[in-house]
């Protein structure tokens, strides 16, 4: 990479880190997951800078990067063994929730990861059936039925939680 490009670069990335690391947060559910998950992203990024800046859309590029590194870690068998399941005995159990939000959030971690990534995409990063689809790689029929079964697994999981207008408020975790 040349001086000129290693500039665009960092020009870049001043611009989007906290995006992406809001999205690797909203994918994985962690801090310390999504810290991991923006580093490797932006390993690749790096390492295929001349291509990206080539595309019609770097943030797309980046965000499919972002999205194929989650869905990669999530299929490794240590993936789930290493991410804790409960509280640690040491502390107090979870104070009620007046709004939903942790009872949410815990649902979204028991999807899989499929699932999460098109509910993060579709309504956390506001983006249409047909974007979606491209960062995932996958169809726009996919794309609609994954969304459609992870709101219904999301209803049998919170079947008291009802947001805005009756629907699953998926935008207030």
């Amino acid at each position: 990479m040349n001086t000129e490009q290693q500039r665009e670069y960092e020009e870049y990335l001043r611009g989007r880190v906290l995006a992406l690391r809001r999205t690797a947060y909203r994918l994985s559910g962690a801090w310390d997951a999504a810290e991991d998950l923006v580093q490797d992203t932006l390993v690749k990024l790096y390492l295929h800078w001349g291509r990206a800046r080539q595309t019609d859309s770097v943030d797309a590029y980046t965000q499919r990067i972002l999205v194929n590194t989650y869905l990669a870690q999530a299929r490794r068998p240590w993936f789930r063994r290493i991410l804790p399941f409960a509280a640690p005995p040491d502390r107090p159990a979870r104070q009620p929730d007046h709004d939903g939000r942790l009872d949410l959030r815990a649902a979204l971690d028991r999807l899989s990861a499929g699932q999460r990534a098109v509910l993060v995409l579709r309504y956390w990063e506001e983006r249409d059936v047909a974007e979606t689809a491209a960062l995932l790689g996958c169809s726009v029929g996919t794309v609609k039925s994954q969304t459609a079964a992870a709101i219904d697994r999301l209803r049998r999981l919170l079947p008291d939680y009802v947001g805005h207008l009756g629907r699953t408020d998926m935008t207030g975790a």
